[in-house]
Parts: C-alpha cells; sequence; structure tokens
C-alpha cells in the first residue's frame, strides 16, 4: 500500500471510531484527525509515547517532522511495517491499533529516527533514543544497527539486536528475541539475518552468523552457527530439523514445527 493509501485507511477507521466510541475522542482527534499527513501522525503518535523526564514532547515533535521531511524513505518503511502487522499478526483489527497502540511498530519506528541520526553522526541523540524506548516498551535495538522493511515485531517485550546487527526485509520477530555477541569480543560481532526468516520466542542468536533467506528458527533456540537458506532450526544448541513448508515463514508465522519435519 502507498503512503496516502495507509493514511486514508488510518483516517477513515478513526472517523468511524470517534463516532462509536466516546471514549477514543480526544486521542484520536490529537494524534490522527488533527494531523494533516502520515508523518505528523507518525511524529504525534510517538512523541506521545517517548515524551517525559529526559526529552519533552515539543522537542520531539520537531525532531521528528525535521527526519521525515529530510528522509522520506522512513515512511515509506513505517508504511511496510505497518501493513505487515495488520497482514501476520491475528490479534491486529485495525490499521490504527498498531500506530496508537503497538510497543513493536512503535519501538521500531523510533529505532528508525535514531538510525538515521546514528548516520549523521549524532550518536548522543541516537542513544537518548535507544534509552527510552529500553525503558518505556521494554526493547532495545541499537541505533547503528541495520534494518529492512517489513517487519512484524510481535509483541516487542525484550527483543535485543546489537549494534552490528543485519536485519533484512520481511522478518517476523517474536518476543524474547535476541541479536547479540557471544562475549566481550569487539567489531562484527552480531548476527545477520536474511530476508523473510521467523525468528521464533526468546530465539537467542549470538555471533557473527549468518541465518539464510526464508529460514525458521523455533522458539528458545540456541543459534551459533551459521543457517543455510529455507532451513528450520531448533533446539538447545539449535540444530537443523527440517525446511518451512513456505518461501518465506515470516509471512504466515507457523508456529508448529512438527510440520516441518515432516
Amino acid at each position: 500500500m502507498t503512503i496516502e493509501e495507509i493514511e486514508q485507511k488510518i483516517r477513515s477507521e478513526a472517523e468511524k471510531l470517534v463516532h462509536d466510541e466516546p471514549l477514543s475522542v480526544l486521542m484520536l482527534t490529537e494524534q490522527v484527525l488533527n494531523c494533516k499527513d502520515f508523518a505528523a501522525m507518525l511524529s504525534v503518535t510517538l512523541s506521545c509515547q517517548l515524551a517525559g523526564e529526559v526529552m519533552d514532547r515539543s522537542e520531539l515533535e520537531k525532531m521528528f517532522d525535521l527526519l521525515y521531511l529530510k528522509y522520506p524513505q522512513l515512511l515509506n518503511c513505517a508504511c511496510k511495517d505497518l501493513h505487515a502487522t495488520v497482514m501476520r499478526d491475528p490479534a491486529c483489527t485495525s490499521y490504527l491499533e498498531p500506530l496508537l497502540f503497538f510497543k513493536g511498530f512503535q519501538g521500531l519506528q523510533a529505532y528508525r529516527a535514531a538510525h538515521a541520526l546514528w548516520l549523521e553522526g549524532r550518536s548522543f541523540p541516537a542513544k537518548m533514543i535507544q534509552s527510552i524506548v529500553s525503558r518505556k516498551f521494554g526493547m532495545d535495538f541499537h541505533p547503528a544497527a541495520k534494518i529492512g522493511h517489513g517487519l512484524l515485531i510481535d509483541h516487542a517485550t525484550n527483543i535485543v539486536i546489537g549494534e552490528t546487527a543485519v536485519v533484512g526485509n520481511n522478518v517476523s520477530f517474536l518476543h524474547g528475541v535476541t541479536l547479540g555477541g557471544t562475549g566481550k569480543e569487539t567489531g562484527d560481532r552480531h548476527p545477520k539475518i536474511g530476508n523473510g526468516v521467523m525468528l521464533g520466542a526468546h530465539a537467542q542468536l549470538l555471533g557473527n552468523i549468518h541465518i539464510g533467506d526464508g529460514a525458521k528458527i523455533g522458539a528458545g533456540a540456541v543459534v551459533v552457527t551459521d543457517v543455510p537458506p529455507h532451513t528450520t532450526y531448533a533446539g538447545v544448541p539449535a540444530v537443523e530439523v527440517g525446511h518451512p513448508t513456505d518461501e518465506m515463514p515470516s509471512f504466515n508465522m507457523q508456529q508448529d514445527f512438527t510440520r516441518d519435519c515432516e
């Protein structure tokens, strides 16, 4: 979907909800209906969520507004992330919900802003945003990590993505996933995740390893070796247990790994 289509979808959902649910009026008026476009909706919503003792809301809104103006690709990624969440999360019933309520979507967009600041050489405000997101949302994405578009960050609690991690497009994360190092090593030390990968809840991927496109990692797996494309790994330590039934396991979110072993 285009940015304009996403914006219209959100606005239409908000207009109906305001009519049907009086308790929604204040939030939806401020964060959606009074906003001129999708960029403004994101700026206002993220600022409301992240404002506090470290940065006030007006400062955050100005920062997000400027970044979305300078880097329109941030909005393109946000639209793809939003659509991915609606399509893949069975608990999601509208485009409004991830925008306003889902910390996985919100934290990912805050990371994207922090990453843009990091690339500008502004590491201090980038790490400020990382710190705020970590404390408020319980997810910790280093602003130097490279993360693609079309991601589902489901539940988001306790997800950690390290400094030199690379994540491809259309990846799905369940809660508790770690893309971490193996100790005190420096340099390129975090996992590289291909396109269309599904990472099960509490999977721990450690070290500078490569997870191939379309791979599937089981819940609770501890992965310390490369995983070939379109292969299912599970266990502690993780080993090959089969192959996904789909080219893009991140799309169908199938959690029954016994099917891959047939």
